[in-house]
This record gives structure tokens, C-alpha cells and sequence, in this order.
């Protein structure tokens, strides 16, 4: 049926909405599953207005936060051009250590990264060689780990896990990795050793969380 009469019915209907799709003919068994999501979705917003956003799959990971301390200090007394350079110096060696230690890189925000494992004490150790790492760069950073579940979109990572190891991290003080209780317990046996720093508040989470610093690992 030549295209041009899709685009003549829907010229001649009230109401008609025309969308074209990508194929060779109009027989639904002919597109493939990501074309028939697509026409599925081009339907549902017609008849509702909407269209459904992805499903959500729930995974349990473990999510490392890592930034600069002080780095808008760093950045004011280097200059654009220097702080560039040596933030890229940075970024290659946080790299380096997630592909070491099997981490996926989710986002990169200034010079805070945030990245996921699947399993808390591959994220304890590549926390622990991307501070070792840095170092002779001149800078200190400070990472938080956490475990928990987590809404997974696409390329996305969400949920009230990810919010927790984001606060986590920015309760850590410079050159230190700080975990939540639940990331100790479960890395017991591993041989990590940590530093008790008592329940605190996490701004944004509910109730108070018991943290651990990492001292060796």
C-alpha cells in the first residue's frame, strides 16, 4: 500500500494524528520489538494523552561517590586552563581504576563521579586506588559507598540508594572512604578493616545511619 494513502486517510479524518514509522510494509510480524514498542507507545498517547515512561527494573548494587575536596578552591587558584588539564588527569585515573575493578561509570558531574559495582567491597577497594591514584596529582578526594536497591532506566541509575551514597560521600572528610553499616556487614570476611564513626544524620535521608571509614583494604 503506497505511503501516500496513510497520508491522505489521516488528512480526511477529524481528529486522525499521522505517524510514520520506519518499514517496508504494514504488517506488525515485519517490525522488530524496539518498532512495535514505539507503535504500542504512539497508540497509548493518542488514546490517553500519555505515553507510559520506561519500566523499572530494581537491582541491588553498590554505588560509589567520589569528588575533589576543595576543588572550587582548586579550580580559582589554577585557572580555567590548568584546572581543565588537571581535572582530565583525574577523570583518566578514576577510569582506570573502574575498568580495574569492573566498575560501571553512571555520571560525571564537575569533577564528581558516580559509579556502580556489584558488590560493595570491589567498590570499597576501587574507592580506596582512585584516592592512592590521585595523589600525586597534588589532589585529596573523598568517597562514600553504599548498598542497596535501585532503580535501573535505561542507562540511569535512581533511587533512595543512590540519594544515600551521594550523602554519604559528602559527610566523608578528605582522603577518607566512608561506607554505611549495611556495606560492612556485608563485606565481613573480607579482610577490610574499618574505623567506627558513630550513627549521623544524612541530610535528605530519614533517621540516622551508622558509618565506618575504611582503614585498610
Amino acid at each position: 500500500m503506497p505511503v501516500q494513502a496513510g497520508r491522505f486517510l489521516a488528512e480526511n479524518i477529524r481528529g486522525a494524528k499521522y505517524v510514520e514509522l520506519p518499514g517496508e510494509d504494514h504488517l506488525l510480524s515485519a517490525f522488530d520489538d524496539a518498532l512495535l514498542d514505539r507503535l504500542v507507545d504512539e497508540i497509548e498517547e493518542f488514546l490517553t494523552g500519555t505515553r507510559s515512561g520506561p519500566d523499572l527494573d530494581r537491582v541491588l548494587l553498590s554505588v560509589l561517590f567520589v569528588d575533589i575536596v576543595e576543588s572550587t578552591q582548586r579550580a580559582v587558584a589554577l585557572g580555567d586552563r590548568r584546572w581543565r588539564d588537571l581535572l582530565e588527569n583525574y577523570l583518566g585515573a578514576a577510569r582506570r581504576e573502574l575498568e580495574r575493578f569492573r566498575g560501571r561509570e553512571v555520571d560525571v558531574a564537575g569533577d564528581g563521579v558516580f559509579a556502580t559495582f556489584d558488590g560493595p567491597a570491589r567498590a570499597i577497594r576501587c574507592a580506596c586506588a582512585i584516592r592512592d591514584a590521585v595523589r600525586p596529582l597534588g589532589l585529596e578526594v573523598r568517597a562514600g559507598v553504599h548498598t542497596g536497591e535501585c532503580e535501573i532506566a535505561g542507562a540511569k541509575v535512581s533511587g533512595i540508594a543512590v540519594h544515600t551514597g551521594s550523602r554519604v560521600a559528602a559527610a566523608a572528610k578528605a582522603q577518607e572512604v566512608l561506607v554505611t553499616a549495611t556495606v560492612k556487614d556485608l563485606v565481613a570476611g573480607s579482610g577490610i578493616a574499618f574505623d567506627d564513626r558513630g550513627a549521623q544524620p544524612l541530610k535528605g535521608v530519614p533517621g540516622e545511619w551508622r558509618l565506618f571509614s575504611v582503614a585498610s583494604a
